[in-house]
């Protein structure tokens, strides 16, 4: 389907211009001969970019610019001024446009200026979808929470969607942080290409230039054929540098190199090789600490640590447990072919006030050993490999943790059942006066069905 465009500009015959060489590289363009119509034009129909020019009579470019934004948010504005009125545009540029053109315009330059403003509305509406299935699903890319640290997390996710700046992720062992290389790769500009995630701790040492940089035939015993290192193997794309503070001093040199000039030279030749890769690295020691003790070159860490995203263990974030346990429980029962009941009390309880040393890959391996070992029922204390301990949780934190596991616990119900309210009062055991009620309560939002309809949710 052709991109649309609403054309306004008072000028006849700069508009059928325009309107010409648009419609010819392939867009839909409906013209307006002033601010008035183009008002009433987006109030008609949607569109994928207004184009208007700032001095026009009955209503100029800057009023219609916040009709544009009231009426139709997404819709990206391009402002069109002429050379002596450039801090009309500048200051419309405050107000929200999202870029202007000089006149007399230049036709390359119009096309160039359409294409990127367009680009730009798609990306903030796929964004604006990804926040709001955020909201109301809890998921964000295989990424689970709702809690307000995970959510500032996965709205940097978001940001960092439309760059290729490189990311440094710091968190201890078993917080995810591959997940979130992931969900940042494959919800940004370089979700069409590849993926590579590397180690560098598992590597041996007198092996990790060639694993990065590829080696030719002969450069050293057992190189027997040339091999494509990491870096060419990710080009246009990203690579996962995952335990990053493993790296020897000389590898530190020549990944600093290669950040900085985006050349490789394999182990054993001289011809440098264009890449083109983001570099997302993540480590469980905070490298200023590495670079205090000789360990860690200052300018690779800058290098590295454009956006830093740090994160929390799972004690930190315990209002997630319920929803986290609901997800591997989903994802195992299918798995193995069961269907535990749930959670009990006791053990949610017992999971809540766990210290979780090994964060959400240890709940991950709880849930999963207890799908083994229950069949029909609900998984008990007696599943759960640790000893339960003395409430060391506030009892408030408690009570709202508990209050999401109920709601998730309600609405996977709901999905189960086909939304039948009937059906699903009576899975839980109770009446269906009770479970409206509870629906109220727990804020489950009334359209869920269509909600889960919307967002590819339903079951």
């Amino acid at each position: 389907m052709a991109n649309s465009v609403l054309l306004v500009e008072d000028e006849p015959l700069l508009r059928e211009t325009l309107a010409e060489l648009l419609t010819e590289e392939g867009f839909e363009v409906v013209q307006a001969e002033n601010g008035a119509e183009g008002r009433e034009r987006l109030l008609d129909r949607a569109f994928d970019l207004v184009l208007t020019d700032i001095r026009m009579p009955e209503m100029e470019g800057t009023e219609l610019l916040h009709h544009a934004q009231t009426i139709a948010p997404q819709t990206p504005v391009v402002i069109m001024t002429a050379f002596g009125t450039v801090d009309s545009a500048v200051e419309a540029m405050r107000r929200g446009a999202v870029d202007y053109l000089l006149k007399p315009v230049q036709f390359e330059d119009v096309l160039v200026r359409v294409n990127r403003a367009i680009e730009f509305g798609m990306l903030r509406r796929e964004q604006r979808t990804f926040t709001e299935q955020l909201a109301e699903s809890g998921t964000f890319h295989n990424l689970i929470g709702e809690s307000p640290i995970m959510l500032k997390l996965f709205e940097t996710v978001r940001m960092l969607s439309s760059v290729r700046s490189s990311v440094l992720i710091v968190g201890d062992s078993g917080t995810g942080k591959e997940l979130f290389a992931r969900a940042i790769h494959y919800n940004g500009v370089t979700r069409a290409k590849p993926f590579v995630a590397v180690n560098c701790g598992a590597i041996p040492e007198n092996l990790i230039e060639s694993e990065l940089f590829g080696h030719r035939r002969g450069a050293f015993t057992g190189a027997v054929r040339d091999r494509v290192g990491y870096f060419e193997a990710a080009n246009g794309g990203t690579l996962f540098l995952d335990e990053i503070s493993t790296l020897p001093h000389p590898v530190q040199s020549s990944l600093l190199r290669v950040l900085e000039e985006r050349v490789v030279i394999p182990v054993g030749d001289t011809r440098p090789r264009e890449v083109d890769v983001r570099i997302i690295a993540a480590t469980n020691q905070d490298l200023r600490d590495l670079h205090k003790e000789g360990k860690f070159r200052e300018d690779l860490m800058y290098r590295l640590d454009v956006v830093r995203l740090e994160l929390p263990p799972l004690r930190q974030r315990r209002h997630d447990i319920p929803l986290l346990i609901h997800h591997f429980l989903d994802s195992y029962s299918k798995q193995m072919n069961k269907r535990p009941l749930g959670v009990t009390d006791a053990a949610m309880r017992a999971m809540l006030n766990h210290d979780w040393r090994g964060n959400v890959r240890e709940l991950e391996n709880v849930i999963e050993r207890a799908v083994i070992f229950t069949d029909g029922r609900a998984i008990d204390v007696s599943d759960l490999p640790f000893e339960t301990t003395a409430d060391d949780v506030d009892s408030e934190d408690l009570k709202q943790a508990l209050h999401q596991y109920e709601r998730q616990h309600i609405i996977h119900s709901l999905r189960r059942h086909n939304y039948d309210k009937a059906e699903t009062s009576k899975h839980l055991g109770i009446g269906i006066s009770s479970l409206y009620r509870k629906l109220d309560d727990l804020g489950v939002p009334k359209n869920i069905e269509e909600q889960d309809e919307v967002n590819g949710r339903r079951w």
